[in-house]
């Protein structure tokens, strides 16, 4: 487990698809600035050159389960390095949407063991300091992404929905996760998460 030795504040935000992640990112960011935090604000995959071939392959073409692997761990690592351990040290706030317990759950789904992901990863990524679960049934997930197709198709998404749902709630007794509901209003949720957030932020 990689230890920390600075004052920043590492937050992470996960959950599957129509939960609200990336709306409640930006809201959070914003509230943790108007109380004169530097708040910096990422995702994974990264905009790096790794996560640019993640998100290419969307387009072109999976990779193999190894392929892509490597390339979450190398675009990690490099985050890691040049972004998030950097602005922590600087006592600044970093969140994130996404990190490796999205590696757990969709790697997870494509065969590699999730305990071996988790202590691969936490070699060389800290651990956060708060890890937001947002947390929706997959069913109202599903109709918030508006799934088309056909039902075998339905049925497929909802199965890796629920495999993702799973992984991610089976890491909420760590002593950082908070599950929230995202079928709570979007004000109620951000409400929830600025005043962990600043709790944490003044200990």
């Amino acid at each position: 487990m990689t230890k920390r030795s600075d004052s920043g504040l590492f937050i992470v935000i996960e959950g599957i698809d129509g939960t609200g992640k990336s709306t409640q990112s930006k809201m959070l960011k914003a509230a943790l600035e108007d109380t004169g935090n530097t708040v910096i604000l990422d995702h994974e995959p990264t905009s790096g050159p790794y996560g640019k071939m993640l998100r290419d392959s969307a387009v072109t073409g999976r990779l193999s389960p190894q392929e892509e692997l490597d390339l979450f761990h190398k675009d990690r690592r490099q985050h890691v390095d040049e972004l998030i351990s950097p602005e922590l040290k600087k006592g600044n706030i970093v969140i994130l949407d996404r990190y490796y317990f999205s590696t757990m759950a969709y790697q997870g789904q494509r065969g590699f063991d999730q305990a071996e992901l988790r202590v691969t990863n936490e070699t060389f990524a800290p651990q956060p300091d708060i890890l937001f679960i947002l947390d929706l049934p997959v069913e109202v997930a599903l109709e918030r992404i508006g799934v088309r197709g056909d039902t075998a198709n339905e049925f497929e998404q909802s199965d890796a929905l629920q495999y993702c749902r799973d992984t991610f709630l089976s890491v909420s007794d760590e002593p950082y996760a908070h599950v929230i509901s995202s079928e709570l209003s979007i004000e109620d949720i951000h409400t929830q998460i600025v005043q962990i957030a600043l709790e944490k932020r003044s200990n």
